[in-house]
């Protein structure tokens, strides 16, 4: 490989993806961000240091100039939780290996995961493995990297491990928690990922990935538990618990929406243990980390709130939607909103902080009974939920996602704006606005704008009109009041939406 070489990241606004792009830089290499929207990637600390593409595997078209000049590209992209993701994924695969063969890429790596021998796999496995054999037929050396469950801060599988461990001090299970798996840290995934792209060019094949320690979920749960400075859980099998009723039942239990948990849960109801570790004989050798550091690590960075992604990182259902619609009328239809303004006799900068904070740990300063029975509503539906909360108490970014919010514009200091990922009929978003006044005070405005879909989304908004005056009026007059200063220690949020 030439040196310098230029990486293409696929999935760069992903878990993975979004970690692996500053590693590569680390390790010297040029890399190129592959983004459906660039805009997504416009804030991560590591924008400056890389190229950033607009294209969509999709879409043929938009990857030629994306992949132009790479030596080395990472397909990190699946359809996980969408409805036919199989097929998805398949046209994803077979468009970005043909356009990887004509732009004369040297290698391909792409993270799959475990394939059971034996057994028919479940839709989520049987799609990751088409999609590598795609790529090993593409014509461009490529090497599939088959990992496990990802043991990390933010990840999807270990978010599922930690809230059943610590919700649940007794726990029903199904048959799957007696499963063997070879967990894998999420720093050892980055550093195999790294050394595939140095792999010899002869090199065509699948490899496993795994961590040192093969254990039951059971066990998982046990060893997180101890980790976290739990007592031992109790846990009662029950045969008759299904993978469809599990993924229920994970859904209600953790952040993890059933649309994700299924795929997951159905992953679990096959050993996934390494067969080999071929990829060693290529690697300077260095000793995987054990189940208890990763999960003690990942455990640190949560409570030091230094989670640099998380698996609510990756687009939601409606990332390709159209920016916020600003005239009265648009597209020939109806457009309702609900603005508010209030006074603040405060910087605008301390309006700024509350602004930022919303959500998550701080709430929503209003009626949170009302925004928690919404979050449920929408879980009960298959949506996203109040769960996923934040990746951080404090500083927000374009792209990620907030409760059943989507970040899609910041502007520091004076505007916060929302898009929805709860179900809907129709589409929705919340702006809130820190606007300084002259006699250093400030006022606060919000605008919260919904585009109906159709007769229902028009009874819809007509359902809810009457709450508006409850919620969004006492979320504005809760915001201002907050950011006054407090002779005595701040009080919290007037309102916290949830606990988890």
């Amino acid at each position: 490989m030439r040196e310098n070489a230029l990486c293409l990241v696929t999935g760069a606004t992903g878990y993975i993806g979004g970690r692996l792009a500053p590693r590569l830089v680390q390790a010297g290499f040029r890399v190129r961000c592959l983004a459906r929207n660039a805009g997504r990637l416009r804030d991560v600390p590591w924008a400056g240091q890389v190229e950033i593409a607009e294209g969509d595997v999709s879409r043929p078209d938009t990857l030629t100039a994306a992949l132009d000049g790479v030596d080395v590209a990472y397909y990190l992209i699946h359809s996980l939780g969408r409805r036919g993701f199989e097929e998805a994924d398949r046209i994803g695969a077979r468009n970005f290996a043909e356009a990887a063969r004509r732009a004369g890429v040297t290698r391909i790596v792409y993270l799959g995961g475990p394939e059971p021998e034996g057994r028919e796999h479940s839709a989520h496995l049987r799609s990751r493995a088409e999609v590598g054999r795609i790529l090993l037929d593409s014509g461009v050396p490529t090497a599939v990297l088959r990992a496990p469950v990802i043991i990390g801060s933010g990840s999807a599988s270990f978010e599922m491990l930690r809230y059943l461990t610590e919700r649940l001090p007794v726990m029903v299970t199904p048959r799957w928690v007696n499963n063997r798996i070879q967990p894998i840290a999420v720093r050892d995934v980055l550093r195999r990922l790294i050394e595939a792209a140095t792999l010899p060019l002869e090199v065509n094949r699948g490899f496993d990935i795994a961590g040192p320690d093969v254990l039951t979920y059971a066990e998982m749960m046990q060893r997180y538990a101890a980790v976290a400075g739990l007592r031992r859980r109790v846990l009662l099998p029950v045969r008759a618990l299904t993978p469809s009723l599990s993924s229920h039942w994970v859904g209600l239990v953790t952040p993890v929406p059933n649309a994700i948990a299924r795929p997951l849960v159905e992953s679990l109801i096959h050993e996934a243990v390494a067969h080999e570790n071929d990829i060693a004989a290529y690697t300077a050798p260095w000793e995987p980390t054990p189940f208890d550091e990763a999960v003690r690590l990942a455990l640190r960075k949560l409570r030091d709130v230094q989670v640099e992604t998380r698996w609510t990182s990756a687009a939601g259902r409606d990332a390709s939607a159209e920016p916020l619609p600003t005239d009265p009328v648009w597209s020939g239809g109806s457009v309702y909103t609900d603005v508010r303004s209030q006074p603040v006799n405060a910087p605008s900068d301390a309006l700024w902080r509350v602004i930022e904070g919303i959500g998550g740990e701080h709430g929503w300063y209003s009626f949170p009974l009302a925004w928690s029975a919404r979050g449920w509503l929408d879980t009960l539906s298959g949506g996203v939920g109040l769960r996923r909360g934040r990746r951080d108490p404090h500083r927000l970014y374009v792209g990620e996602a907030l409760d059943f919010w989507r970040v899609e514009e910041i502007v520091p200091g004076r505007m916060l704006r929302l898009r929805a990922e709860m179900r809907l009929p129709g589409r929705a978003w919340l702006e809130m606005y820190a606007d300084p006044a002259p006699d250093s005070t400030a006022t606060y405005r919000q605008r919260a704008v919904f585009l109906p879909h159709g007769l229902a989304g028009h009874a819809y908004w007509a359902a809810v009109f009457p709450f508006h005056a409850i919620i969004f009026g006492g979320m504005a007059r809760n915001i201002a009041r907050s950011a006054l200063p407090s002779p005595g220690p701040a009080p919290g949020p007037a309102g916290k939406a949830h606990s988890a």
